[in-house]
């Protein structure tokens, strides 16, 4: 129907569409990809991760995932190793120049965040972040599924 209030779900994919343009056409100048930013950042916050942890951490498919391992381990951005517990595991981790990209690109980043937040106070965007992760956290962990983390949140098991 027209003039109708549109979905909340399709103003979250509009944003998610409107930051995913900003960040590609930025990153190109860094000859790298969106994805492997992402990558970047989680390896970044996270420590050694599997190709598929960081598959799920980044929201893109395993085999995605296993392309973009490749690349930035051959750009020198990663390096992979055996995990200690099992050893047919390759984990990744930033190599010194990961972590200069990601200092290159910081500036640029935090602006578009900066941007988008524009026009929203320090309170509003607090609970904007708040809601969001409200949101997430309701899709992600159906009722029934609350075994408690180690922050002491609701999870699931999975």
């Amino acid at each position: 129907m027209i003039g109708e209030t549109p979905l909340t779900l399709y103003l979250v994919k509009q944003l998610e569409s409107a930051i995913r343009a900003r960040l590609d056409t930025t990153l190109r100048q860094y000859r790298i990809t969106t994805v492997q930013y992402t990558a970047l950042s989680v390896l970044q916050h996270r420590g050694d991760l599997s190709s598929a942890q960081l598959a799920r951490r980044s929201f893109v498919r395993a085999q995605t995932m296993h392309e973009t391992v490749v690349g930035l381990e051959r750009q020198g951005l990663i390096e992979r190793h055996p995990s200690p517990d099992r050893k047919h595991v390759l984990l990744a981790r930033l190599t010194p120049t990961g972590q200069t990209k990601l200092a290159e690109c910081r500036a640029e980043t935090e602006q578009i965040e900066k941007d988008m937040l524009r026009g929203l106070t320090c309170s509003d965007a607090t609970t904007l972040r708040e809601l969001l992760d409200r949101c997430h956290h309701a899709l992600a962990h159906p009722p029934g599924d609350d075994i408690a983390d180690d922050a002491g949140q609701l999870t699931s098991t999975g």
